[in-house]
């Protein structure tokens, strides 16, 4: 089991954000929604910093939002230094990405939910 956290989590059930959590679930990963503004998503308790998330394994992040975001959680995210963080369609950052792998994190432009359903995650 990975532990995945999910940057832009949403308790929309129309959001891909919410599909992944729901299918990281599915394929037995304990997924950490990580929103701002969120409580609860899928009867997770929502981080709302991710950089609370320090010192916690952290196998895997999924990002969800666009690079004006994603480049407020580049210092969180060296910090957790998870094994990978996987861009989702629409939410690829290049500066970010060459900064992640700088500090030795693998970086991948992907969707979540095909490679959970290709067996690729």
């Amino acid at each position: 089991m990975e532990v995945v956290a999910v940057i832009g989590a949403s308790s929309d059930t129309t959001r891909y954000s919410y599909k992944a959590m729901e299918m990281l679930e599915e394929y037995g990963h304990k997924p950490l929604p990580v929103h701002p503004r969120e409580e609860v998503v899928r009867g997770h308790k929502v981080t709302h910093n991710l950089g609370e998330l320090a010192g916690q394994k952290i196998d895997t992040v999924t990002v969800y939002v666009n690079p004006a975001i994603s480049d407020k959680y580049e210092k969180d995210l060296i910090a957790v230094k998870p094994k990978r963080v996987i861009f989702n369609p629409g939410a690829e950052n290049p500066r970010l990405e060459a900064s992640l792998k700088m500090s030795g994190i693998e970086v991948e432009n992907a969707c979540t939910l095909v490679l959970l359903r290709t067996d690729q995650f």
